[in-house]
């Protein structure tokens, strides 16, 4: 059985990304984004969902992080997109409820073909030089590029460190069981007989 792995790359006069992913992986990931934080989000998803993630970015954080944070999501869901193929004979369900302290996250996801995000979760401010409101824009992004319905909210918590990190982690699990090839399922695991 062959990994399911994607390469994506995506200019733009904003930001220059590349990422390969191979959902089939072991947790291991190369990132630079520029944005530590946001790197040490990416670094705590691809662990916790055990996908081999390679992300290199250029972005104009003389402006921002705002472009750089969005247009990963963007590239990031199409990886998770192209990988899946035409996404028979997974799982296509995943929920996970993360705590990261005292936070609690609750991450659903449908591979389904459709996309839609509904996130709810008290980040703003700042965690350290980074805008915690860019977590919503990301999970966003990845959900509309990757043709997913997804679920994101916080059901307590304090730290905006701690929730963001539940939030990535749990993306992670969820993706990963959602993803999971089930060989009881031949096809797409749809009364349709399609995922869309």
């Amino acid at each position: 059985m062959t990994n399911r792995t994607a390469t994506i790359r995506r200019t733009t006069s904003e930001t220059d990304i590349e990422i390969t992913l191979n959902l089939d992986g072991a947790g291991k990931s190369t990132i630079d984004t520029g944005v530590g934080f946001f790197d040490h989000m990416l670094a705590a998803f691809a662990r916790h969902g055990q996908f081999d993630l390679q992300i290199h970015a250029n972005g104009d954080l003389d402006v921002d992080s705002h472009h750089t944070v969005e247009d990963v999501g963007w590239v990031l869901g199409q990886a998770v997109c192209e990988a899946l193929g035409d996404r028979g004979g997974i799982a296509r369900y995943g929920s996970s409820l993360l705590p990261m302290d005292e936070a609690l996250a609750m991450v659903v996801l449908d591979l389904s073909g459709r996309s839609l995000c509904a996130f709810d979760a008290p980040l703003d401010g700042r965690i350290g030089s980074f805008d915690a409101e860019l977590v919503r824009e990301f999970f966003l992004a990845f959900s509309r590029s990757g043709a997913l319905t997804l679920h994101a909210r916080m059901l307590s918590g304090s730290n905006r460190h701690h929730m963001a990190e539940a939030l990535f982690k749990g993306l992670g699990r969820t993706l990963d069981e959602a993803s999971t090839r089930d060989p009881r399922i031949n096809g797409a695991a749809s009364t349709k007989g399609v995922l869309t």
